[in-house]
């Protein structure tokens, strides 16, 4: 075939013949043959790549000497009060880990605190996670401000 050939001599002998047509059932309808098609996906967990490519990440940003003074100030006035029996309510600015990536988020964590562990330099919220109800537990080193009634004023 060169390409200048009249199809329909070429196919003469079947280009009138009627389409086949099913005897026993309906034809499906073109919606539902297609549906036969839609669950195929070629790069299935292509678009969760691209989209976990995508997304934005910070970097746990180095508190100044100042900063660290401040916030040390803070930590010590929350010590007192809860040696006093108080459980101050408090907002975290807070640095959680991505799993996937190098870096992750900061988030504000509104909370009244519970305990202190100074060695383990942990504080204890009365906020519970996981199926084991356990205190949420913030590291001290991934705190990036305190503010709230108690703190606010030594700024």
């Amino acid at each position: 075939m060169t390409g200048k050939e009249n199809a329909r001599e070429i196919y003469s002998d079947i280009i009138d013949i009627p389409h086949w047509e099913p005897v026993k059932h309906e034809r499906m309808s073109l919606f539902e043959r297609a549906a036969q098609f839609s669950p195929f996906a070629a790069l299935t967990g292509y678009d969760e790549m691209i989209d976990e490519e995508a997304r934005e990440f910070d970097v746990q940003e180095e508190l100044s000497d100042e900063e660290m003074d401040l916030l040390n100030t803070k930590l010590n006035l929350i010590a007192d009060a809860l040696e006093e029996g108080h459980h101050p309510l408090l907002k975290f600015t807070y640095f959680i880990s991505d799993k996937l990536k190098e870096g992750g988020s900061y988030v504000n964590i509104t909370e009244r605190v519970r305990k202190i562990d100074v060695v383990g330099r942990k504080i204890q919220l009365y906020r519970t996670v996981g199926l084991s109800k356990g205190y949420m537990e913030l590291d001290m080193d991934k705190i990036g401000d305190i503010s709230g009634e108690l703190v606010d004023r030594i700024e």
